[in-house]
């Protein structure tokens, strides 16, 4: 791969002019020099002693910040990392794992057939010891550093369950770890769903499979659900629209600097079903080798896109082998699907040139955006480029960014992260709080098992002890309505107007006034949704959590009024 490398960049500096490549050696020579000899200097003359690793690394990321966030540098170190993203493999017991407030390490979630499960580790359990390694004060990176490890190696893991008083020894066989790319598939109504959670490494044949079976049990139409899907291997996407179009179509062209970087994909195989009805759920966080297969499927009129507009990432990234056994997933080339459009949202060149411009002048650029080119399906519809792939069927859908544990979702609205307002901040707070998880961890112990997920539900009794958990904790959360006014205030006090408004702003804080027992009663339905997750989750795994997370969601729900209705899924293919 090094030898790859060199050859490329070989290859690039020779479609340079001759003066052009000058320049441009030098430039680079110089550039090096300069960085070279700033650490030398550091190293020699700094007044404390400087970690190479460390001080590099740093230099290192702050470079490729200034490109796009999908260049990443990984070290030797951190090899098992990139290994897990592309092929959802690595060595260890299968377990989500995440850190309590009290700075524990718990069990977030075992992988089913797993060795976690296996030898009956439970949501809840607190992680004190790997073999005589004091796990107390690490973080969830350091466990899970030592957690993995060479499949076929043993340790013993010490836990402390809940409400029991002594610790117990789990002795535990590390294997290949094989996420599983589709947690869910289902009939419902008449129609066969597909959860699709990332794309690995073999997904497609699993789609495969998935698609012959739900055929078999009856499905009249096929869902495939890419919300919250960030996107992986962009061959296992071709794979997957290849199921449904036919052989030796052009599905994705990529376009870099060098003509190496430059590839059409062709569908290969014979297709699967040319005729089945077909949708395809997205959202916000729907992304990367997500929209190859949603925007192909559209660009080819194949299927019917249902939810909201998809985040809108139209780069590729290609690894390479660096010294030492590190890695380099570089940004290589853009891509462009049938139609000839390429759906990358942000232009981070321009944004670097704004950012460079503003730190010359303090003036932030004022150029307006060109028009977005529009291009066509192939039966003649209109798409545009450079914004995602936009809805056949808009549904509003509130996805926010991932930025905690682990998402709930609520009515198909991912419920992770504090800009997710509109949920409102008391969901927000409660999905990430260790109240949920200890409530139903006691609601675990008390009741062996639960019916199907089908039939689950939280009774007002369930709710009612929940609720006084919450209010009996130390649970806390920032009311969105309260930093607001707090802002106002703020402002009115800097132009003047707060005296002359002040009654005003007292009589809002008083109507504003904290109240959780009427916020819980305001929010209970949602809330409700949150409790069943985390419970059945402990039963029936993540196959079980998304089942639920089904019951009620308006997405889904339209896309089966679409595929139940033949005269309106080809008006929507064919306006």
């Amino acid at each position: 791969m090094k030898k790859t490398f060199l050859i490329l960049y070989v290859m690039m500096l020779a479609t340079m002019p001759a003066w052009a490549q000058t320049e441009h050696n030098f430039t680079v020579a110089k550039s090096l020099d300069v960085f070279n000899t700033i650490y030398r200097q550091l190293d020699l003359f700094y007044v404390d002693t400087l970690e190479a690793n460390k001080v590099v690394r740093a230099g290192i990321d702050a470079m490729l910040e200034e490109l796009d966030p999908y260049t990443v540098y990984f070290p030797e170190e951190d090899m098992d990392e990139l290994k897990m993203m592309t092929t959802g493999k690595y060595g260890g017991i299968g377990s989500i794992i995440r850190m309590r407030k009290d700075s524990t390490v718990i069990i977030q979630e075992p992988y089913p057939d797993m060795p976690a499960a296996e030898v009956g580790l439970q949501v809840g359990d607190v992680l004190l010891k790997i073999d005589d390694k004091d796990l107390k004060g690490m973080s969830t990176s350091e466990v899970s550093e030592l957690l993995r490890g060479e499949p076929g190696t043993t340790f013993v893991l010490k836990v402390q369950r809940p409400n029991e008083k002594k610790p117990r020894d789990f002795r535990i066989t590390r294997r290949n770890i094989k996420k599983t790319a589709i947690p869910y598939t289902g009939i419902i109504g008449e129609m066969g769903y597909i959860s699709l959670i990332e794309f690995t490494e073999g997904c497609a044949k699993e789609v495969r499979k998935a698609v012959i079976n739900l055929k078999e049990k009856g499905a009249k139409g096929i869902i495939i659900d890419l919300r919250n899907n960030g996107g992986g291997l962009l061959n296992e996407a071709v794979d997957i629209v290849n199921l449904f179009v036919p052989k030796d179509l052009k599905i994705v062209e990529t376009k870099g600097k060098i003509l190496a970087a430059s590839t059409s994909y062709i569908t290969h195989n014979e297709p699967l079903d040319l005729d089945i009805p077909l949708a395809v759920l997205v959202d916000g966080s729907t992304a990367s080798a997500s929209e190859i297969v949603s925007g192909s499927l559209q660009d080819l009129d194949r299927a019917v896109i249902v939810g909201s507009k998809t985040f809108g990432k139209g780069l590729v990234q290609s690894p390479s082998e660096l010294p030492y056994n590190g890695s380099l997933k570089l940004t290589t080339a853009k891509y462009y699907i049938p139609s000839g459009r390429c759906i990358q949202a942000i232009d981070y060149k321009k944004l670097r040139e704004e950012a460079e411009i503003y730190r010359k002048t303090g003036k932030r650029a004022t150029s307006k955006d060109s028009l977005k080119q529009v291009f066509h399906t192939k039966g003649g519809r209109e798409v545009t480029e450079g914004s995602g792939i936009k809805p056949d069927v808009a549904i509003e859908q509130h996805t926010a960014t991932h930025t905690s544990f682990y998402p709930y979702t609520i009515s198909g609205r991912i419920v992770n992260s504090e800009s997710d307002t509109i949920i409102s901040t008391l969901l927000i707070y409660l999905s990430n709080d260790d109240v949920l998880t200890d409530w139903a961890t006691q609601y675990a112990q008390k009741h062996p098992t639960i019916s199907e997920v089908k039939d689950f539900s939280i009774t007002d009794a369930d709710y009612d002890s929940f609720k006084k958990m919450v209010k009996d904790s130390d649970f806390k959360y920032d009311r969105m309505s309260e930093k607001r006014l707090a802002e106002l205030k703020k402002t009115a006090e800097f132009e003047g107007y707060y005296e002359d408004a002040k009654p005003e702003f007292e009589a809002l804080e008083k109507k504003l006034t904290h109240n959780l027992d009427r916020e819980m009663d305001r929010k209970k339905d949602d809330i409700r949704e949150l409790l069943a997750q985390e419970i059945v989750k402990r039963y029936y795994y993540q196959s079980g959590r998304t089942e639920e997370a089904l019951k009620g969601d308006p997405v889904l729900e339209k896309a089966i009024e679409v595929l139940d209705n033949e005269s309106e899924y080809k008006k929507i293919l064919s306006k």
